[in-house]
């Protein structure tokens, strides 16, 4: 995990910074057995239970990695590119597509590993990533090898499975997170408008072993966040909302270019409390991983119950969100002409005219919005339906310092009726930054 807990993303500072069994089913015979004789299962199978040994037998690689290569597998460092491979050879040998994507910084060419599941339906796209970097300080066996780990196990156990999603599976698996999540951003900033809106849900993983371990979910997407949070109930483990990562790992790329985003963390240096300790076992008044971003933070940092069922859950996600049926696609209106956002000043709107539509507005009327904005904070965003209704959007917060607003809104619009001319009101409430109404839409 990055290290960061808050960054500012300008370097002027202007204002105040104020199911239950699932997971146990029956595949755990399937994931011993090699590929060729599994044969193809049924898109509704349940899934697997993730061996921990085999997460562990990964971990002890990527530690033999580090320990060849100077103790750590850090960007720009060779243990970082043993590390790659190392997953990449796994993964083509399971029958995966993988790609490296290049990309340079401070001087040292980085790499992420892409690799795509045959099949499934590619505008419908589950993603699930997590960095491989460690800092230079250390091998980095916890953060992020644990999530790496995880996801690689689960990706191998979708190829022993012979699944056959209904959804296209990719993985992820990204360089110089340390820097401030710059394998992720490099990836996000290449995506076309169309490739980010074929990604329904992107999981990020980034520490899912801590040796005092809690559970949290990202709470970033209400149906990701319950997804999860059915998961643990199911095995009677208790979860909180995670709020130790905001900002600070792969995730918050994708959330700013308007994709849905879940995920587990097990805590890094957040220290347990009491009640903490009493719902979850461990240490209390000591850190939830003491080794993080040290040296210490080798194979023997790991706690097994947790990368355990944390192991458990991404295959939980991956099979649920993999195998249910495609949304019907909708009826969509879109306007693409651009509108000047005035710095501090007025109102503008962007229309768009529905026609065809019989009777009300849906009660889940999606509107995408992609508005340019270099302080997004300053915005004030409604929709205004065709006899004047508003419906907020968005309001203004001074300590969102983010880039644009590029995502898609959920709007109870099922009094009014759908025919007629709808706006897009946006308004900048504050001074120093601009920004572009690009386009919105609207599915019925």
């Amino acid at each position: 995990m990055h290290a960061l807990r808050r960054a500012q993303r300008r370097s002027r500072l202007r204002r105040p910074a104020a199911l239950a069994a699932v997971a146990a089913a029956t595949l755990a015979a399937t994931l011993l057995a090699p590929s060729a004789s599994a044969g193809p299962a049924p898109a509704s199978a349940a899934a697997p239970d993730i061996q921990v040994a085999n997460v562990k037998a990964h971990l002890a690689q990527l530690q033999s990695i580090a320990t060849a290569n100077g103790g750590n597998r850090a960007h720009g460092r060779a243990g970082y590119k043993a590390s790659v491979d190392y997953v990449k050879a796994k993964l083509d040998a399971a029958g995966y597509t993988t790609a490296l994507k290049t990309f340079t910084y401070n001087g040292a060419t980085g790499y992420n590993l892409i690799a795509d599941w045959p099949g499934g339906d590619a505008s419908h796209t589950v993603m699930a990533g997590s960095h491989l970097d460690s800092v230079t300080g250390g091998p980095g066996i916890n953060d992020n090898g644990s999530g790496s780990a995880g996801i690689l196990e689960v990706a191998l156990a979708v190829s022993r499975a012979g699944l056959q999603p209904t959804k296209h599976l990719r993985f992820g698996w990204w360089g110089a997170e340390e820097y401030g999540m710059v394998g992720s951003k490099n990836y996000v900033n290449g995506l076309s408008a169309g490739e980010r809106s074929s990604i329904e849900a992107y999981l990020n993983f980034d520490m899912i072993g801590s040796p005092n371990p809690g559970y949290f979910v990202y709470d970033d997407d209400t149906r990701l966040d319950n997804l999860f949070k059915t998961y643990f109930s199911g095995i009677g483990v208790a979860t909180e909302p995670e709020t130790e990562g905001d900002g600070r790992s792969d995730h918050a790329p994708f959330k700013n270019a308007g994709i849905p985003v879940g995920g587990l963390f097990s805590g890094a240096d957040y220290t347990k409390t009491s009640a903490q300790a009493s719902k979850w076992g461990g240490t209390a008044g000591q850190a939830f991983d003491r080794c993080y971003h040290a040296s210490c933070d080798t194979s023997a940092n790991i706690d097994d119950t947790a990368l355990d069922r944390m192991s458990d859950a991404v295959a939980y996600a991956i099979w649920t969100l993999g195998t249910e049926s495609a949304p019907p696609p909708g009826k969509v209106f879109e306007n693409t002409t651009a509108v000047a956002i005035p710095d501090a000043g007025a109102a503008v709107t962007s229309s768009i005219t529905v026609s065809g539509v019989t009777g009300n507005a849906p009660a889940a009327l999606q509107v995408g919005v992609d508005i340019k904005h270099t302080w997004r904070g300053d915005l004030v965003i409604d929709l205004v339906a065709p006899d004047g209704s508003s419906y907020r959007l968005k309001n203004s917060s001074s300590n969102d310092s983010a880039d644009n607003v590029i995502t898609t809104y959920t709007v109870n619009a099922s009094g009014e009726v759908a025919n007629g001319t709808w706006k897009l009101k946006v308004q900048d409430v504050a001074a120093q930054d601009t920004g572009t109404i690009a386009g919105w839409k609207l599915t019925f």
